[in-house]
Order: C-alpha cells, then sequence, then structure tokens
C-alpha cells in the first residue's frame, strides 16, 4: 500500500514540477542570447532577448573639467579644514603628489585612509561666482541600473544641477536640481522623489534634501534610480517583470534611465550661512572624493558581452546584429527592419533576430545552424518553413492576424500558460493531503 502510495505522489511532483517549468524562480536574468533545443527537426538555435551585466561605470569614462584650469594647486595655496573651516593653513600644490587633489581622484580606489578627492581652487575671486563643470563621457551609449552617488569632502553644494546628454554631449537635459533654497535658486518648490508616482517618475524636481553646508554626515549627494524603478518593481524590486515590461513599451521612460555623457554643474559652493564671509574665503571650494555610476552597455538586447578595447566599450552583437549598440543588421541579413529585443514574455523575452535578406538566401532558407523557423514552425527540405496557422513570414515570425490588423488581445495567438506557481503548490498540496488519507486543514 505505501509503495503505491509512494508512486502515486512520485507520479504527481513530476507532473506539477513540468507544469511548473514557464515559471522560474528568478525572473529574466537576460545573461543568455540563444541557447541548443532538440526538436523533431534536429538541434536548433532558441533565441532569447539578452544584456550584459551592471558593472561600475566609472572605471570606462573620461572626465573634462571647465575651466580647465579649476583644479586646486597651480599656483600653491591655502585652504581651511574641512572640519573647522576656521583652521587655514591646509596647502594644495599640483607639483606635490602628497598635496596634489588631480580629477581622477574622484574615481579611484577609496579603502586606504587618508580619503584622496579632487579640490578645486577657493572662491578667492569673490563675488564672481565660483562654477565647475565636471563632464563625464563613455562615448557609448549606457543604461543606468543603480542610483548616482556623489561623495563630497568639502561641504555639500548650496546650488547644483545633475545633467545627462543622450547624443554625447551636443545637447544636455536636467536630471536633477539640488539646492538649500529651490525656490529661490531656481524658481521650482522642493521635491523628493517620495513625492513622485508612476505618472510623474519622469518629473525634474528640484530637491533640498542634499545640501546643508557643513554638518555632520552631509557629504552625500543621490540621484536616486532605484526609488524611480520601485514605482513599477515595488520597494524591494522584486516584480522586475513589471518594470521590465514598462521599460519595454514607453520610450521615454527607457530613454531616461539611458546616457552617454554626465554633467555635475556646481553653481555656487557650500557657505553654511546666508551671507559669505568675505574675510575668510579660503574655506569655499568644492571637493569630490567618489563618484559612483553602475549600469550596463546598451545593447539592444542583442549581447551580453560589452569589451573595452582601445579605450572604447563596444558590445559583442548577437542574432545578427552588429554596431556599437548593435543597432543594425548585419550585411546580407537584412530581410526585415533591424528591431530591438524585447524583455517580453517573460522570462526569455522576444530576440527579434535579423534575418537574412531575400536576395542573400538563395534555396537556404532554413536549416538547423542558424535559421530555425520560430513559433513552432518546421523546417521542410532546407526550402521553406511550414508554419503553425497563426503564424506566418519566412521564418514564421510573424502573427498572421498582424498582417490584416486584426490581432486582438484576448485572441489567445501566441498566449502563454495562465496560472501562477502559488496556485499550482496549493494544487500539489490538496492532492498530496487526499493521498496521504490526512482530514485536517490546510492553513496559509
Amino acid at each position: 500500500m505505501y509503495l503505491s502510495r509512494f508512486l502515486s505522489i512520485h507520479a504527481l511532483w513530476v507532473t506539477v514540477s513540468s507544469v511548473m517549468q514557464p515559471y522560474p524562480l528568478v525572473w529574466g536574468h537576460y545573461d543568455v542570447c540563444k541557447t541548443q533545443i532538440y526538436t523533431e527537426e534536429g538541434k536548433v538555435w532558441d533565441y532569447m532577448a539578452c544584456q550584459p551585466e551592471s558593472m561600475d561605470m566609472t572605471k570606462y569614462l573620461k572626465v573634462k573639467l571647465d575651466p580647465p584650469d579649476i583644479t586646486c594647486g597651480d599656483p600653491p595655496e591655502t585652504f581651511c579644514a574641512m572640519g573647522n573651516p576656521y583652521m587655514c593653513n591646509n596647502e594644495c600644490d599640483a607639483s606635490t603628489p602628497e598635496l596634489a587633489h588631480p580629477p581622477e581622484l574622484m574615481f579611484d580606489f577609496e579603502g586606504r585612509y587618508p580619503s584622496t578627492f579632487w579640490q578645486s581652487a577657493t572662491w578667492k575671486e569673490y563675488p564672481k561666482p565660483l562654477q565647475v563643470n565636471i563632464t563625464l563621457s563613455w562615448s557609448k551609449t549606457i543604461e543606468l541600473t543603480d542610483n548616482i552617488v556623489i561623495t563630497f569632502e568639502s561641504g555639500r553644494p548650496d546650488q547644483m544641477i545633475l545633467e545627462k546628454s543622450l547624443d554625447y554631449g551636443r545637447t544636455w537635459q536636467p536630471y536633477q536640481y539640488y539646492a538649500t533654497d529651490c525656490l529661490d535658486a531656481f524658481h521650482m518648490d522642493p521635491k523628493s522623489v517620495k513625492d513622485l508616482s508612476q505618472h510623474t517618475v519622469l518629473e525634474i524636481i528640484c530637491t533640498e534634501e542634499y545640501s546643508t553646508g557643513y554638518m555632520t554626515n552631509s557629504k552625500i549627494i543621490h540621484f536616486e534610480i532605484k526609488d524611480r524603478f520601485a514605482f513599477f518593481a515595488g520597494p524591494r524590486l522584486r516584480n522586475m517583470a513589471s518594470l521590465y515590461g514598462q521599460l519595454d513599451t514607453t520610450k521615454k521612460l527607457r530613454d531616461f534611465f539611458t546616457i552617454t555623457d554626465l554633467r555635475i554643474r556646481l553653481l555656487r559652493p557650500a557657505t553654511g550661512e546666508i551671507f559669505v564671509d568675505e574675510q575668510h574665503l579660503a574655506r569655499y571650494f568644492y571637493a569630490i572624493s567618489d563618484v559612483k555610476v553602475h549600469g550596463r552597455c546598451k545593447c539592444n538586447l542583442h549581447a551580453t558581452v560589452c569589451v573595452y578595447d582601445n579605450s572604447k566599450l563596444t558590445c559583442e552583437c548577437e542574432h545578427n546584429t552588429t554596431g556599437p549598440d548593435c543597432g543594425k543588421c548585419k550585411k546580407n541579413y537584412q530581410g526585415r527592419p533591424w528591431s530591438p529585443g524585447s524583455y517580453l514574455p517573460i522570462p526569455k523575452g522576444t530576440a527579434n533576430t535579423c534575418i537574412p535578406s531575400i536576395s542573400s538566401i538563395g534555396t537556404n532558407v532554413c536549416d538547423n545552424e542558424l535559421l530555425h523557423c520560430q513559433n513552432g514552425g518546421t523546417c521542410h527540405n532546407n526550402v521553406r518553413c511550414l508554419c503553425p496557422a497563426a503564424y506566418t513570414g519566412i521564418l514564421c515570425e510573424k502573427l498572421r492576424c498582424e498582417e490584416v490588423g486584426s490581432c486582438a488581445s484576448d485572441s489567445g495567438q501566441g498566449a502563454r500558460p495562465r496560472g501562477s506557481p502559488a496556485l499550482l503548490l496549493l494544487l500539489l498540496l490538496l492532492l498530496l493531503t487526499a493521498l496521504l488519507g490526512t482530514a485536517s486543514p490546510l492553513a496559509f
């Protein structure tokens, strides 16, 4: 009796496990571009949307300062101590390594003591504004994946703007304004990211959260990427499927998190007071010890690898695409217009591979290596794909209803199995209870 019951339970587990296959524990890593599968036609490639991993992008940037001679130390000058603005016997000297503060120290390893930092000249030309533009350039399109964090060694600026460019510095748009008084500095009411919502997530705000002069523990400025992600993925970013769906279907949202360059515009140094102390101008300057920018190369979901060679980042493109961002089809693979990959459907997405041009196909329309029929189509003598009733196209890549414009959201064409892991587990527990003869109720 027990053997029979055990075999029944085992058979049930195998059945439920097979049903749960479309529901992975981790949704959508997109870390594989293709994998080989077995079909009636033999081994074929199954293509998926894919992207590089997120990484520290400060390793690959170039930094430029404007004005170019704004870094302290040439000529040498004294400045006031960070913790005591009236102890003004510290020295900055560009000709002495121990006393120099060049811009590359914003991006070096911060694990040793004392901390290293870039520092500007002091406000010795007051009342002329002390303003600095720090431009970070990648010569590559980058998708931000974490907060931008700027750590100041001086007090945080009274006024600052973080800007972005999507066209390699030709044009700029504000990302966020920072001020001790937003209304006075930028004629904007102060806000925080917590005041936003899904519908206003792209709003450019001015915040007073990060402009508190010389106060203790007031060194860090954030641009909150993750808080904006959370409007779609939940506070702990667990529902990434929802975020990916929004990025996939809303170009403005996708572009919001995409950059080629960042610019930090320092407009007024920390004063800690309403009036500038003209007798101690050496206490006013900018100093930045660390800048963190995490992101990934934008490869349009056509690559998992981004290489750094000859001071340039370039995607190693798959899916018969090419270009620094995999933004076009390779020669002889222009059988349909290029398209970015899609995060949907979760978890593998849609590769949107480039297919051979009609002129280059000849008699070899499909095979078992690169040109496999999609969406359940079968390859007939390497000459044509035999498509299921719902699909059409050279490689069965299109829904037939799209050609006549009659696709409906509830048509069921291309639909994936419905249900949820929780429901299936409940079914399993109920059946196990029946098999084991347990009469006690289940608690959830």
